[in-house]
C-alpha cells in the first residue's frame, strides 16, 4: 500500500531509541524527511545514519523533550533544515514507577512536566502551520495503562489516561482543518523502558528478569513480547493518506493483552 506521505516532513520526539526510533525508521521508509531529537549523542548518531541509509533528508538534534526551550529550538531547526512540519510523533520517557504511597509532590510534578506538558508544547508548536496548510498528522505514543491502569505505574496510568482525553479533544478541534490526532497505546514491547520495568517488577516479586518476561509473555494472548518495528508500522499507517478518516482514537498495540471492550 502506498501510504501517500512521501516528501512529508516528520518530527519524532525522543527518536534515537526504542519506539521513537522505530517510528522514525517507518516514516523514513515511506519517503518522509525525518527530524529526530534525543539526549544521547551516540544513539542519535547511529539512528541518523540508519535513517540516511534510507535515502531521505534527516536532522538529528540533541534536545531534551522535558525542556520547553529545547522543543522550540528543535522545531525551529527542523523547519529551517527540512521545511514545514506535516507530521508530529510525540514520545516521552515514562515517569517514576512506584505505588501511590511512595510518590511525593515532586514526583507528580516531574511526571506532569515530562509526560503531559511536553506533549502540549510540541502540539502547540506544529498546529498553526498544519492548520494553515490544512493537512497534518499527530500521533501521541502513550501506553496501555491509559486503558488498563497498573498500581506500580500510578503516575503514568493517571497521565496517559489524560493524554487520551487530550487526543480526543484536539481531534475534535482540528478535524475540520484536515488534521488527524491519535494516540498509540503500546503494550509490552522490548525497549529500554520495558527492561527497566522488568528490573523493578522482578525485584518486587523476588524472581529473575527472565522469569518475569516468561510470565509476562504467557499473559499476552499473542504469547510474546512485541517488537518496536511492529509499533512503528502502525504509527506510519496512522500518519498516512489512507488513514485520513481515523482521528481521536486511542489505539492499543498490545498483542490482545487488554481485555476491555472499550
Amino acid at each position: 500500500m502506498d501510504l501517500g506521505i512521501r516528501g512529508k516532513v516528520a518530527m519524532v520526539a525522543a527518536g534515537s531509541k526504542g519506539l521513537g526510533r522505530a517510528a522514525a525508521l517507518a516514516l523514513a521508509a515511506e519517503g518522509c524527511a525525518v527530524s529526530i531529537c534525543g539526549r544521547g549523542a551516540e544513539a542519535l548518531s547511529a539512528t541518523q545514519k540508519a535513517l540516511e541509509a534510507l535515502g531521505v533528508p534527516v536532522l538529528a538534534l540533541a534536545a531534551d523533550v522535558t525542556s520547553a526551550e529545547d522543543l522550540v529550538r528543535w522545531h525551529q531547526a527542523t523547519e529551517a533544515a527540512l521545511g514545514p512540519v506535516d507530521i508530529l510523533i510525540t514520545n516521552t520517557g515514562g515517569p517514576k514507577a512506584a505505588v501511590f504511597a511512595d510518590l511525593s509532590d515532586g514526583d507528580w510534578a516531574a511526571g506532569v512536566d515530562s509526560t503531559l506538558m511536553n506533549v502540549v508544547r510540541m502540539s502547540r508548536l506544529v498546529l498553526p502551520g498544519m492548520r494553515a496548510r490544512r493537512w497534518g498528522r499527530i500521533v501521541h505514543i502513550t501506553s496501555l495503562v491509559a486503558k488498563q491502569p497498573y498500581p506500580l505505574l500510578t503516575i503514568s496510568s493517571t497521565l496517559r489516561a489524560g493524554l487520551s482525553g487530550l487526543t480526543r479533544t484536539l481531534a475534535m478541534e482540528t478535524a475540520k482543518d484536515g488534521i488527524t490526532v491519535n494516540a498509540l497505546l503500546p503494550g509490552h514491547v522490548m525497549t529500554d523502558r520495558q527492561l527497566h520495568l522488568a528490573e523493578v517488577k522482578s525485584k518486587a516479586e523476588g524472581i529473575t528478569i527472565a522469569e518475569h518476561f516468561t510470565r509476562q509473555a504467557a499473559a499476552i494472548p499473542a504469547g510474546r513480547i512485541g517488537q518496536p518495528e511492529e509499533v512503528g508500522a502502525v504509527i506510519a499507517f496512522l500518519c498516512s493518506g489512507p488513514a485520513s478518516y481515523v482521528t481521536g482514537q486511542s489505539l492499543l498495540v498490545d498483542g490482545g493483552l487488554v481485555q476491555g471492550t472499550f
